[in-house]
Parts: structure tokens; C-alpha cells; sequence
């Protein structure tokens, strides 16, 4: 069991059947739908079927998902392939353990075995620093997004 006083280990695993996307989307529907407030029809599309999805587990348990997404042609004023990253959730008693840090160099592992040459996501901007932290610039102006402020940020690889 995990305490406080001895945490098991965080694991990061590639989202392989329909049962674990489905844990992915029950996370995403708690931080997003539930905490946050999004429309439940703006966090679901149609990029979950063909995205790369990876899930942390801490002690057998489902605690975080994240997914890649192949873009089919570069952002404004870049060149060659990109990929966006998105969906990045943490169950609320998980988001101090660096299990953000875990996936986002998972699903980074992943774009550089896909030969991406850049990967460009939407931050909120309270993961503003978080997203510096590992690399990402910030681009452009505040948008909103699911009516939550965002920023576009991008690091190339």
C-alpha cells in the first residue's frame, strides 16, 4: 500500500486495450469534466482513437494519462513533422509526485522514436511554469479554450 511515509513507485505504460483507454478517459472526465468544468463533448473527440495514449500507475491504481497526437503538417513558421501532446491529467492527491514530469517525457520519448522534429501543446496557464521547466516556450496570445485561458508553447527536439 502507498503512505505518505512510503510511497510506492509511479509507472508509465503505453495505453494498450480499450479497458485502459477507458481508466484514461475516467481520469480525464474527474480532472477536466468534474474539476475544471468542461464540456464533456469538447474533451472527447475524435483524435483519442488515433492518438498515442500513456497512463501512470502507482501501486496498481490509475493515476494520470496524457496522450500524442501526429499533426498532419507542421505549426505556423515551423518545418518538418510535429506532433501536439494534450489531455495531460493528474488525479488531484498525485499532482506533487512528478507524475506530470513522468508522462510528459513519455509521451517526448515517444515523438523522438517518430522522428518528430518539434511538439507544440496548449498550456493552461497555471502549468505555465511547469511546461518552462521541461523545455516549452510560450507562443502568441492568451485563447480561450473550453472557456479556460490557454497558451500555445512548443519545444523542438
Amino acid at each position: 500500500m502507498s503512505t505518505p511515509e512510503n510511497p510506492q513507485p509511479v509507472t508509465i505504460a503505453q495505453i494498450k486495450s480499450e479497458a485502459e483507454l477507458f481508466q484514461a478517459l475516467a481520469i480525464r472526465e474527474v480532472v477536466f469534466i468534474e474539476e475544471q468544468h468542461v464540456p464533456e463533448g469538447i474533451e472527447r473527440d475524435a483524435e483519442d482513437a488515433k492518438a498515442y495514449h500513456v497512463m501512470a500507475f502507482q501501486g496498481g491504481h490509475a493515476i494520470g494519462t496524457g496522450r500524442l497526437v501526429m499533426l498532419p503538417e507542421p505549426p505556423p513558421g515551423e518545418r518538418g513533422t510535429w506532433a501536439q501532446i494534450g489531455r495531460m491529467a493528474v488525479l488531484q492527491a498525485h499532482r506533487k509526485a512528478r507524475v506530470g514530469s513522468l508522462l510528459l517525457t513519455a509521451l517526448e520519448d515517444e515523438a523522438r522514436r517518430r522522428g518528430v522534429h518539434g511538439i507544440m501543446l496548449h498550456s493552461q496557464l497555471y502549468a505555465l511554469e511547469f511546461y518552462k521547466k521541461q523545455g516549452y516556450e510560450p507562443l502568441g496570445e492568451v485563447f480561450k479554450e473550453a472557456g479556460i485561458d490557454h497558451l500555445e508553447m512548443r519545444k523542438k527536439l
